[in-house]
């Protein structure tokens, strides 16, 4: 069961529809330190196969940063329509995406690469045509009933 659109009577400083604005943000802020503390590593460990090393870290990359583009498409569409957060969310995802490869070259033993923003974007768009076309779904069935949809993408009656 999810959260219903909040009127702007509900948005009350600091709180949500009776959420606190942190049940939203923490998430995608703690996943976005989980990748700056990876990222500081100087090494991570290698599977013995370099061929699988690399399937697994590029593998990491693109699952990372889609579970990035989800948290932050959450965390923005509790207060913008699903489609503007979702642009917001693949934006800044990308941009952490090239801010951490920057972070790496001044990490020792670590390479910033444009490949691996590359990568990390990748991850990104796919988590966000994956939730496109789940929201786009929920559009279609709503409209089928006869319902219209709210800019919250919740079903109105």
């Amino acid at each position: 069961m999810g959260l219903e659109p909040c009127s702007l009577w509900h948005k009350v400083e600091g709180w949500l529809c009776g959420r606190p604005l942190i049940w939203y943000w923490l998430p995608p802020v703690a996943w976005m330190s989980l990748i700056f503390g990876l990222s500081a590593q100087p090494a991570l460990p290698q599977a013995p196969d370099e061929l699988l090393d690399t399937l697994l870290k590029k593998g990491a990359h693109v699952i990372e940063y889609a579970i990035l583009v989800v948290l932050l498409w959450r965390a923005w569409k509790a207060r913008r329509r699903p489609a503007a957060s979702l642009a917001l969310a693949l934006v800044l995802a990308v941009l952490y995406a090239a801010s951490d490869e920057f972070h790496q070259t001044f990490v020792p033993g670590r390479l910033g690469r444009v490949q691996d923003v590359l990568i990390d974007s990748l991850g990104a768009a796919l988590a966000a045509l994956g939730v496109w076309a789940a929201t786009r779904g929920k559009k279609r069935h709503s409209h089928s009933n006869n319902s219209t949809i709210s800019p919250f993408g919740a079903p109105r009656k």
